[in-house]
């Protein structure tokens, strides 16, 4: 009643509001937008939920109903609330410092003016991974691919063996090969080359994830959530090969489908 009572009081107020005041709230709905997907990627969306409630109630016992005592509670936990924000999200937080360091929208320009002969380059490289994929599913070997994008895979590479090699259908059957030394871990690809093999990834634990779906597959989501990785699995029970991107399973994909997923 105090605030609506405060805006009637206050005639001014509404034509005080120009394009300035526009701009700022466009500006906090994209920022709360973009944490809100970062959260729901990394599986933390129930805390970013309660941290908003939480704030909510916060500016109604200060702002609006004013209450002193419990007024002062709230303040003391907001000020002791950022430091504990810092320490429960750090991965989040180092994922979007990361990305803002990256070269992704650079990258995007260049791609607008990137030529015919560019893109039959980056069609040359995806096709190799494509038939490598169809080889391997139709032969029941599993196999784990990793393909890095703005934020950069080098502590998940200094888990296996550095490789850098040029893409190559037959480099990367060998690899999977069941008798291979490498073919349990994942194989990351960054900057057009083959970099290494025998990799561990972080494991995801997120309840929603099917039951049917096997370590491959956690571990796949698991680089997907806490990266902008693209994570190719070829099933080594089924043969079905599936992609992780961005939280996501695209699952029992042909090879147009993972073509056209590459690509893109």
């Amino acid at each position: 009643m105090q605030l609506v009572s405060f805006l009637l009081s206050s005639p001014g107020f509404f034509f005080e509001f120009g394009l300035k005041d526009v701009i700022d709230i466009v500006l906090v709905a994209l920022l709360l937008y973009y944490v809100y997907k970062l959260m729901k990627v990394s599986g933390s969306i129930r805390i970013f939920t309660g941290i908003l409630v939480f704030i909510l109630i916060w500016l109604v016992v200060t702002q609006v109903l004013a209450m002193k005592l419990l007024g002062s509670i709230f303040n003391t936990l907001m000020n002791v609330g950022v430091l504990a924000l810092i320490i429960l999200f750090q991965d989040e937080i180092r994922r979007f410092l990361l990305t803002l360091g990256s070269h992704h929208h650079l990258g995007a320009l260049t791609r607008l003016f990137k030529n015919d002969k560019g893109e039959n380059a980056d069609h040359e490289e995806i096709m190799p991974i494509v038939m490598a994929c169809i080889s391997m599913g139709k032969q029941r070997e599993g196999a784990l691919i990793v393909i890095e994008r703005d934020i950069p895979l080098d502590d998940v590479m200094r888990t296996g063996d550095i490789i850098n090699a040029n893409i190559n259908q037959r480099l990367i059957e060998n690899i999977f090969f069941k008798n291979s030394p490498l073919h349990d871990g994942a194989m990351i690809i960054s900057r057009h080359r083959i970099r290494a093999a025998g990799c561990i990834l972080p494991v995801s634990h997120d309840n929603t994830i099917p039951k049917h779906l096997g370590l491959r597959h956690r571990a796949a989501m698991g680089i997907a959530q806490e990266t902008d990785a693209l994570a190719i699995i070829v099933s080594e029970e089924t043969g079905a090969i599936s992609v992780a991107y961005m939280g996501k399973f695209h699952l029992r994909l042909n090879a147009k489908e993972l073509e056209s997923l590459l690509v893109r």
